[in-house]
């Protein structure tokens, strides 16, 4: 029995262990077990391994995308560039590292912001999930600014998010975990006031599926995205991954 897993802190909002048994299901795939790994902290990733010997494929979730980076023997190109991992390949006891975050976002972006619309993104959240979405920006030449509660240089509170600044960003992208179950009423502090129907919301939170941010958005009559589509085309390229 091949054994994957999601590795977190607190999983129980998460769709990946349904999403791949029905895979496993659907596509007869009878040697293959999903499960999920709350983890106290990424450095039990070791003690985790050697439990169970049979896993050949891990997905890493918040908030230790980051922290498992200096735990593990190899690291993709681009997960090293972007600076965190989502999906972990085990093979002949070693570990190697990778983000499909990227590949999904990137993907399903390109699919919800036509190339003729494009103009400029406001990124909230600094965390592993926003360095991915950074570097799917910077593959479609998409100019950014990123925004954060404690922001570093080059990057703006969001205290500077006026109804005139958004007039110069046409695509607000939240990676923060703001609105998700189990406080689907709290939103990002944006003027959602200023939002026209030539902006673009993606929320990488897909539960709920329609987020206060999304909403707000939508009440304005601004397309809007959720991270589901990206969720799904992380979770088939981490199964490629693993079975390359």
């Amino acid at each position: 029995m091949r054994k994957f897993g999601l590795i977190g802190k607190k999983l129980g909002h998460s769709f990946s262990k349904k999403y791949f048994t029905e895979k496993f299901e659907r596509e007869g795939i009878p040697d293959a077990l999903y499960e999920l790994y709350e983890l106290p902290s990424a450095q039990e990733l070791g003690a985790l391994l050697q439990r169970e010997p049979e896993l050949v494929g891990l997905n890493v979730t918040v908030p230790y995308k980051q922290d498992v980076l200096p735990l593990l023997d190899e690291l993709d190109e681009t997960a090293a560039k972007i600076g965190a991992v989502n999906t972990i390949k085990i093979s002949e006891g070693k570990t190697k590292g990778y983000n499909t975050d990227y590949i999904g976002f990137k993907i399903s972006l390109e699919e919800f912001y036509p190339q003729r619309e494009r103009g400029k993104a406001l990124v909230l959240g600094t965390g592993g999930a926003a360095k991915a979405v950074w570097a799917a920006l910077e593959a479609l030449q998409t100019p950014y600014m990123a925004v954060s509660r404690t922001p570093a240089p080059g990057q703006l509170p969001y205290a500077q998010l006026t109804p005139e600044l958004l007039q110069s960003y046409n695509l607000i992208i939240n990676t923060t975990p703001i609105g998700m179950h189990p406080h689907p009423e709290a939103a990002p502090p944006v003027p959602y006031e200023a939002l026209t129907a030539r902006h673009y919301l993606y929320d990488l939170v897909y539960n709920p599926e329609e987020t206060q941010f999304l909403r707000n958005g939508a009440a304005a009559g601004a397309k809007t995205c959720n991270g589901l589509g990206m969720l799904y085309r992380q979770a088939d390229a981490a199964w490629d991954i693993w079975n390359s």
